[in-house]
């Protein structure tokens, strides 16, 4: 029989495993009938750090912590994984910050994470679709299955999905995590365990472009040149877009920008300026009658301001796709300037089956995301890198935190 890491009870339900399965911090949990095979203990005599399951959490009271979590054994329908990368992204910034993103809410302790891909270890009962030693990305949405909008293809919209990383379902912050094998995406060799993780913000970026519709040969506008902006930039220009523009407050972030699409504008926003006048100034980079306006923007910020350029920034009768996350509630949108030109303001939520094309564009060499990371941590370093992407004057881009134990090596010798 092939060794196998069956240390906790198995998730419930094919389900990721809630915080209230077992306490954190509170010594090695309790085996519940599984027996240790003999050849992870021997591999543990020699390497002791693969019994340890680092994860990094956040608590309801505002604070970010180093803990042991511990090691759950597939249940049906799921897969253990050797998590190699996880990229930080906005949102644990504001989970850890903020205690919550609108209605999601931090109310106890729970382990970050969900830009994620790493190694198949273990396959509970009834997977068929991967083995152990497969390379995966990790889709971390998990919808009931059950609801009217799983059945219409519409999962991203199921109010009962567990979602990785958000309260109380754990996050990918860790060496070993289970999740559901449908919700695992085969990498192929030459796409990297780092642009594996990097599916999942390219993954944002495709749903917002497959709703607005970018058009070849047709500008756009890219609004904010953070991380889900530039993946947004360099898949504009793939899909053929053209001119495009990119804004950002912060004239690094869009040096950076000039670098990685060469054949982009750059606009840096007029904090002095109002919006209509910013926007102006935006439409200028495209020409000077309302045909050259452009026809689509691409809003990556969720900020206010930055929503009202767009909608002054668009052609009439253009899209305007808000793909950033902002405030619960905004107070001054334009709206009878978006009523009056028909201006189609739309917004997002997550993705749905777009794992598949952002594999093939990565693995076909159509975008080549491997620049946008611009810091890699170990995990035992994800404090700092915490710390590095909640400081904006760091100027981070991506910030990655990578495991470079061998674990598959160490339990097939």
């Amino acid at each position: 029989m092939s060794p196998s890491l069956l240390i906790d009870q198995p998730s419930q339900n094919g389900t990721a495993q809630p915080l209230t399965a077992a306490p954190y911090g509170a010594g090695p949990p309790l085996k519940n009938g599984f027996e240790i095979p003999t050849t992870i203990e021997d591999v543990a005599q020699t390497n002791p750090e693969l019994r340890n399951n680092p994860s990094l959490q956040v608590t309801a009271d505002h604070r970010i912590k180093m803990v042991e979590a511990p090691i759950h054994a597939p249940g049906p329908g799921e897969v253990l994984l050797h998590i190699k990368t996880t990229g930080i992204c906005g949102s644990d910034i504001h989970f850890w910050k903020s205690g919550a993103i609108g209605s999601l809410k931090v109310e106890g302790d729970c382990i970050l994470g969900h830009e994620a891909a790493g190694v198949v270890l273990q396959c509970g009962e009834g997977v068929s679709s991967l083995k152990r030693g497969d390379r995966v990305a990790v889709e971390p949405g998990v919808p009931c299955g059950q609801c009217f909008l799983c059945s219409d293809g519409r999962y991203n919209l199921c109010e009962d999905v567990q979602f990785t990383g958000v309260y109380p379902y754990h996050g990918t912050l860790q060496r070993y995590k289970v999740h559901p094998a449908k919700w695992l995406h085969k990498i192929p060799d030459n796409v990297s365990f780092a642009e594996g993780a990097l599916l999942e913000p390219l993954s944002v970026v495709l749903h917002g472009i497959n709703q607005a519709g970018l058009s070849l040969g047709r500008g756009a506008v890219i609004c904010g040149a953070g991380p889900i902006g530039l993946i947004a930039l360099a898949a504009a220009r793939a899909s053929g877009a053209h001119p495009l523009v990119i804004t950002d407050l912060e004239p690094r972030r869009l040096d950076f920008a000039k670098k990685f699409v060469p054949t982009c504008r750059t606009y840096l926003v007029n904090r002095n300026l109002g919006n209509e006048e910013n926007a102006a100034a935006i439409r200028q980079l495209f020409g000077s009658d309302e045909y050259s306006a452009p026809p689509t923007v691409l809003e990556c910020t969720g900020v206010e301001s930055s929503i009202c350029t767009a909608a002054f920034s668009v052609r009439r009768g253009g899209t305007v796709m808000v793909i950033g996350v902002g405030k619960p509630v905004i107070h001054n949108i334009p709206f009878m300037h978006i009523s009056l030109a028909e201006i189609n303001l739309k917004f997002i939520n997550r993705y749905r089956d777009t794992w598949p094309a952002g594999i093939s564009a990565l693995e076909g060499g159509i975008l080549d995301l491997g620049p946008l990371v611009s810091h890699v941590f170990p995990l035992d370093g994800a404090l700092d890198a915490m710390q590095m992407c909640s400081d904006l004057s760091k100027g981070s881009i991506k910030v990655q935190i990578v495991d470079n134990v061998d674990v598959l090596s160490a339990i097939d010798r």
